[in-house]
């Protein structure tokens, strides 16, 4: 009996798929905690999960009339803080609070004011070394930053902001040692995926770029 021979090539799904019209298009992005200067000069903490990175250029999208946009516009000093998966309840806490009063009226009757972001996270604020505004000591990874525009983007419904990095903090449980590098074995990011919460699974191939030393386990 002649046996057919398996292919190994990926399976045609184009007649598979439909036309949808999502609410949002968050489709698998990092979640980061935004540490900004308040004008009485105590400190807001906000999540946001659009956030993209152009070497040490942070590329954020922003709601316009939330207290981070209000507060990058005239003092852009901020810490982009990263939170591990574990971390999700912390962000989830932050979620539905904020630092701006009077509350927008885009928020009004889903959000309430919190004036200590930080407490209502349960997170402690740590001094930066570079910036004002602190960094959340839990988050295994902190990037302190100076947003260098502040824009609106095309429609004019955000704003587009450009923050230039100015020095990174690590767990030192998450650095390859001897070396300057995050181990990706070590390290996941919190991934905000269509607004449901998710970390990553095991590592499936390495790029022909990565400088980071093979790690013996």
């Amino acid at each position: 009996m002649e046996t057919a021979a398996h292919s190994t090539a990926p399976a045609d799904t184009s007649a598979a798929h439909v036309a949808i019209e999502p609410s949002i298009l968050y489709f698998g992005t990092p979640v980061v905690l935004l540490s900004t200067e308040n004008e009485n000069g105590s400190f807001n903490l906000a999540p946001m999960s659009s956030a993209w990175a152009l070497g040490h250029v942070i590329v954020l999208g922003l709601g316009p009339g939330g207290q981070t946009a209000h507060n990058l516009r005239s003092r852009p000093d901020l810490v982009i803080n990263l939170p591990e998966p574990a971390q999700w309840p912390a962000v989830e806490r932050l979620a539905p609070l904020t630092g701006r009063t009077p509350i927008p009226e885009d928020k009004r009757g889903t959000y309430r004011f919190e004036p200590d972001k930080f407490a209502a996270a349960g997170l402690r604020p740590e001094p930066s070394d570079l910036v004002r505004p602190p960094r959340a000591a839990e988050c295994p990874i902190q990037l302190e930053a100076r947003a260098a525009r502040v824009r609106p983007d095309a429609s004019g419904a955000f704003l587009i902001v450009e923050a230039h990095v100015l020095k990174v903090h690590a767990d030192p449980r998450i650095v390859v040692p001897g070396s300057q590098h995050v181990d990706p074995a070590s390290w996941s990011p919190l991934i905000y995926n269509f607004r449901h919460y998710y970390g990553l699974g095991a590592e499936l191939g390495r790029s022909f770029r990565s400088r980071t030393p093979r790690q013996t386990r």
